[in-house]
């Protein structure tokens, strides 16, 4: 099998210098009996960044409890590299925004999130961290915590069953994965 061309995303193939050795090299490799990968740094580091995801629950209601049923033996969130829940925004990569948000607790919200380390993601579950929930029409319930800090996925439900939470998580893995680091550029 003979290495045509090298595909690096920011790099064009005409700028590498030892265009031809590289493929001898790699045809000397296989012919040997030596596996070689080749692929991108940015699929390396996005593999491992999606599959060791470190969650923090900002929970305030029903879907608290939801959250916590999927860490457990049955749903067992940990297959997907999500078993390590942090206490802590500066330790979470991502957090999860499990319940209503009255605007005495978006302040909180806001610092916590400000906390997190970049990059960090932000999970809306259930309907009142979407929307309100049934308490849209209160003087005191922020309307979506969208309005508070950015977020990438909602998962909808009053409250959302662990699978959609689950489904949302890989979500979440899907659009890390399609993220650059070395050229900061979208693809």
């Amino acid at each position: 099998m003979e290495v045509k061309k090298i595909d690096i995303k920011g790099i064009k193939y005409d700028e590498f210098k030892d265009n031809e050795y590289l493929e001898q090299y790699a045809e000397e490799l296989r012919k040997n009996g030596t596996n070689i990968v080749v692929t991108s740094l940015d699929k390396i580091i996005n593999w491992g960044r999606s599959n060791s995801m470190w969650p923090f629950t900002f929970a305030t209601s029903c879907c608290g409890i939801e959250f916590m049923s999927v860490g457990a033996a049955r749903y067992d969130f940990a297959r997907f590299g999500f078993e390590v829940t942090r206490n802590s925004p500066r330790q979470a990569d991502v957090i999860i925004v499990a319940g209503t948000i009255v605007n005495k607790m978006a302040p909180v919200l806001k610092r916590l999130y400000d906390q997190m380390a970049e990059p960090k993601y932000v999970i809306a579950m259930g309907s009142c961290a979407i929307s309100g929930g049934p308490f849209c029409n209160s003087y005191h319930v922020v309307k979506g915590v969208n309005e508070i800090i950015p977020v990438d996925v909602y998962i909808p439900g009053c409250p959302p069953k662990p699978e959609a939470l689950l489904y949302g998580m890989m979500q979440l893995q899907r659009k890390m994965k399609l993220e650059r680091f070395i050229f900061n550029k979208k693809r």
